[in-house]
């Protein structure tokens, strides 16, 4: 007789971001329509952010702590943390330190759940792929872009292509339609290029689009979402396996 698991993700959400809250339940509703014996229930703590600069960035990342703290009270089994690009502008490695803030917030509450964030799920995504080389799409202005770009490169990833969309707004990045993705990608060379990044950012929508654009361009296609999903499932111990989701989630 199977036993269901409840497993709970605890979900740290800039305060304009509709988007995390959405594509990360989707995938993980769509694992349990083929693995029904685990169940995923979802807590949020908002940071405030409305517009993606270098300063509502740092100050969103100055209250992780307190929106760690709340989300012990719920006894998370994970906790995940976005914002990618409030990460990676802070200069390579930021993932780690951000990552052992949060935890030690978590622990200090008494709660034990490991952390993720986007930004390191991006590149334990692109290893997991067995990627040395990738393009990615974002919604940033361009200097922004230049500051993930130079973070993957810090981390041994090289970009062969960039494409920024340039939209500061963040909840007019959460609106953009994730199928002009699929026309948007063409845009970019792929020459040598082991994967695409058809999102560098979990706000920017574009789930619907993984699975067409990966079958398209041949080669693997994640996004900040589904790398982050991916690291959910594998630090919960459970098989990394998302239907229609690209090669990373494929199991």
């Amino acid at each position: 007789m199977s036993t269901v698991r409840d497993h709970h993700i605890g979900m740290i959400v800039p305060s304009s971001n509709l988007t995390m809250e959405t594509e990360l339940p989707r995938m993980l509703r769509a694992r349990e329509e083929i693995e029904p014996d685990d169940r995923f229930v979802f807590h949020s703590a908002r940071a405030r952010m409305q517009h993606v600069t270098p300063e509502q960035l740092r100050a969103m990342n100055a209250q992780a702590e307190r929106a760690a703290a709340e989300l012990a009270d719920a006894r998370p089994d994970v906790v995940a943390t976005a914002c990618l690009v409030a990460i990676m502008a802070q200069g390579p490695g930021y993932h780690c330190t951000a990552e052992d803030a949060i935890t030690a917030a978590l622990r200090a509450e008494g709660a034990d759940a490991p952390v993720v964030s986007s930004a390191g799920a991006l590149l334990s995504g692109i290893a997991a792929l067995g990627a040395r080389k990738v393009a990615i799409i974002t919604p940033y202005l361009k200097p922004l872009t230049q500051a993930v770009a130079d973070y993957l490169e810090d981390a041994g990833v090289e970009v062969v292509d960039a494409l920024s969309l340039e939209v500061p707004d963040n909840l007019a990045v959460a609106r953009l339609d994730p199928a002009d993705l699929r026309d948007h990608w063409k845009k970019l060379s792929l020459a040598g290029a082991d994967a695409l990044v058809l999102s560098a950012c979990v706000q920017m929508p574009s789930l619907p689009s993984i699975q067409p654009v990966e079958d398209e361009a041949g080669i693997p296609v994640l996004s900040a979402a589904t790398a982050t999903t991916h690291r959910i499932l594998t630090e919960l111990g459970l098989e990394p396996r998302v239907p229609g989701a690209g090669r990373l989630l494929a199991g």
